[in-house]
């Protein structure tokens, strides 16, 4: 299609999805920070009152699971009190031995497909319908701490227009956030028009035809766990690029960078983005499977979608002398063990340029 209309959503730290994956991502930070080599894949699922952490672990670390999720809904903005149930185990030895094998040399954490995007949207290279989603939904987390009619919870919307393949302007801003009983609904509209959508949209992309829509179901007063269940992993298009790229098997929070569905990931974020911030393409997919102990790649795919004066075989061959798709290697090159993981866990794990899979570099071409 030359002329389409394509929409992205992102959701805020207070959506009970996202409460969840930032409680296994500090879990995560909790366990890298006192020992590196941690193997974790602890998640989170909440209701109500109620949450309930379980998993496995392979660390040394000594971790309050319960106060970790405490403190992290507290941080959050929830006042109500919560009652924690545990049940964690050690990480099976067999999976275990498949992924060290005493030496230096990492073998994937699992088998499973991978998938990296960008494109030249954004200055970041994302898609902007997610882009202009991500923002709008820190943008709103922002404005709701400073006043007192908000309330954790919400979500955001976003449809762009395509002409010719290319970003036209913005037809549709979809914001949904959670208020105290008392705040009107002319009072949460111009609250956020004003300190939401007007400062991170661009004018230029907006006309007398876009659309905005501030609560369009009306009163939105019961949210986070009360209002709807949450559980690690469920907002995996929210996490990637909002549809654009395709997604792979697995989700992101909670695996520490010897799982692959996370750590090779990033990697081919990483690919895919020199691919098009080098002028290579416009638009860039990279594709990779593991097999669970085996330190390289099964496959390795890369597609243009006609964006490139280059062939995908030609690509491939930049991209294999440039990139090493090993499980060490990737570790090692985007510095993985530190605890930096509960900061990708709202608002998009790609487009932000604090993160090492982010950064733009040399390529032999």
């Amino acid at each position: 299609m030359s002329h389409y209309l394509f929409t992205s959503e992102s959701i805020t730290e207070g959506h009970p999805d996202k409460i969840c994956d930032q409680i296994a991502d500090r879990i995560l930070d909790a366990a890298l920070t006192q020992d590196p080599s941690s193997n974790m894949a602890v998640e989170c699922t909440i209701k109500d009152d109620f949450v309930l952490i379980y998993g496995e672990a392979n660390t040394n670390a000594k971790l309050n699971y319960e106060q970790i999720a405490l403190d992290t809904i507290r941080a959050i903005g929830y006042e109500e009190d919560y009652h924690v149930m545990v049940k964690v185990n050690k990480q099976s030895n067999e999976i275990h031995q498949a992924v060290v094998h005493g030496g230096n040399e990492l073998g994937a954490g699992d088998q499973g497909i991978m998938f990296g995007y960008a494109c030249d949207d954004t200055d970041q290279y994302m898609p902007a319908a997610i882009d202009y989603a991500h923002r709008l939904a820190k943008q709103l987390s922002d404005v709701r701490r400073k006043h007192a009619i908000l309330r954790p919870d919400g979500k955001t919307q976003v449809s762009v227009e395509y002409e010719s393949d290319r970003l036209k302007r913005i037809d549709t801003i979809v914001v949904s956030t959670q208020h105290t009983p008392e705040a009107t609904q002319a009072e949460i509209a111009d609250l956020v028009m004003k300190e939401v959508i007007l400062p991170i949209i661009d004018a230029n992309l907006m006309d007398d035809n876009t659309k905005i829509l501030i609560n369009p179901s009306g009163s939105f007063v019961l949210g986070g766990s009360f209002g709807d269940s949450g559980t690690t992993g469920r907002k995996i298009v929210v996490d990637t690029y909002g549809g654009m790229g395709r997604i792979g098997g697995g989700c992101f929070s909670s695996k520490d960078p010897s799982k692959v569905d996370r750590s090779a990931a990033y990697y081919c974020r990483y690919v895919a983005k020199n691919i098009v911030a080098h002028q290579l393409a416009r638009k860039c997919e990279i594709q990779v499977a593991y097999a669970i102990g085996k330190a390289h790649p099964v496959s390795i795919m890369v597609d243009t979608f006609g964006t490139s004066t280059k062939s995908n075989e030609e690509l491939l061959a930049i991209i294999q002398q440039n990139f090493d798709f090993t499980v060490s290697n990737i570790i090692a090159e985007l510095d993985l063990r530190k605890p930096i993981y509960a900061q990708t866990s709202c608002y998009g794990h790609f487009g932000r340029p604090q993160f090492t899979w982010e950064r733009i570099i040399d390529l032999k071409l």
